[in-house]
């Protein structure tokens, strides 16, 4: 099992609404991929721009399939212009 830390920041307060429901939407399909376990998308209380998903996957090859499938390209083709910068990610292990 691992742990996907997925961070991201806002470009605009403005954007934090339209940001969230396309989150959510992501999570839900996330939920559908092969090898999911669980997530919660959670934000910063010194920053609220400032947003981290942390993702449980099976393997590093589930959370791998999922982060380049097509549907998932898709979803982030919504979500990437509300950011100011690229998303990080860390795979995290026991």
């Amino acid at each position: 099992m691992i742990k996907v830390i997925i961070e991201r920041h806002i470009a605009d307060e403005e954007l934090c609404k339209h940001y969230e429901k396309s989150e959510m939407n992501t999570l839900q399909k996330a939920m559908q991929a092969h090898g999911f376990i669980s997530g919660e998308a959670l934000k910063d209380v010194h920053d609220s721009n400032h947003r981290i998903i942390i993702a449980t996957y099976r393997t590093v090859d589930d959370w791998h399939r999922w982060r380049i499938s097509t549907e998932r390209k898709e979803l982030m083709e919504m979500i990437s212009p509300m950011l100011d910068r690229d998303e990080k990610f860390m795979i995290l292990e026991h």
